[in-house]
């Protein structure tokens, strides 16, 4: 009686699984310290196999960011109910989710890694970007942003970037500050650009409208207005 047959995976099958492995030694190590031995180990399969699926480890590391920029474009998903500083402050939790899951290979990849160079591995990482700056002009109920708030809210996309890497390099200040600080930011962002234009003005006052006294927003008006008064 024959037990523990291996069941022969089919060829999407089989490279979902070398993506899902690749991304699981990507998120513990950098990508140039895991080999293509590494992954086929991995996956119980040989080396020689893998490039019946993949051209090469390249081409591997770009379908595994792939799957990964789709996986971060969604941790901004947000449904547009209750305040804007609660709805930021869910969205940025998600985003350290992942650098938390994905760390070596988030540092990798906006630090500079073997595929960053490459013109898709970019339009991915610019993907994501788009889809972050989407989703908050949505909550902002904005369709074509003024030249101030795009200026406001790609410089805040960028700073959440370098706040995670900051982070991940010896997580020296608690995640959860982290993520309340970046909302601040957005308010005091917005803020600084409402001190210059009518319009931001407007949304600025909009903002705090809708913001309950025990929102991040107000939390940081009341610690400015301590700080202004001491």
């Amino acid at each position: 009686m024959r037990t523990g047959a291996r069941r022969r995976m089919g060829v999407e099958e089989r490279r979902q699984q070398l993506i899902g492995v690749a991304l699981e030694l990507f998120s513990r190590r950098s990508p140039d310290e895991v080999s293509l031995d590494e992954i086929a180990s991995a996956a119980g399969i040989s080396r020689p196999l893998v490039y019946h699926y993949f051209p090469g480890k390249l081409s591997l590391y770009e379908a595994a960011l792939k799957q990964a920029s789709d996986d971060l474009a969604n941790r901004f998903v947000e449904s547009r109910e209750g305040p804007l500083g609660a709805r930021l402050l869910r969205m940025t939790h998600r985003f350290f989710d992942f650098v938390d899951e994905h760390g070596p290979g988030f540092s990798e990849l906006m630090g500079g890694g073997p595929a960053v160079g490459s013109s898709r591995t970019n339009a991915l990482v610019e993907g994501v970007r788009q889809a972050a700056y989407v989703q908050i002009l949505s909550h902002l109920d904005v369709d074509t942003a003024p030249a101030r708030l795009e200026l406001v809210i790609r410089s805040w996309i960028s700073l959440a970037e370098s706040t995670a890497l900051l982070w991940l390099d010896g997580r020296r200040i608690p995640r959860d500050e982290l993520e309340l600080q970046l909302v601040h930011d957005f308010a005091a962002l917005t803020a600084v650009s409402a001190a210059q234009d009518a319009d931001m003005a407007a949304l600025f006052r909009k903002m705090l409208a809708d913001e309950p006294r025990e929102g991040p927003f107000s939390d940081l008006v009341g610690h400015l207005v301590s700080l202004a008064d001491a």
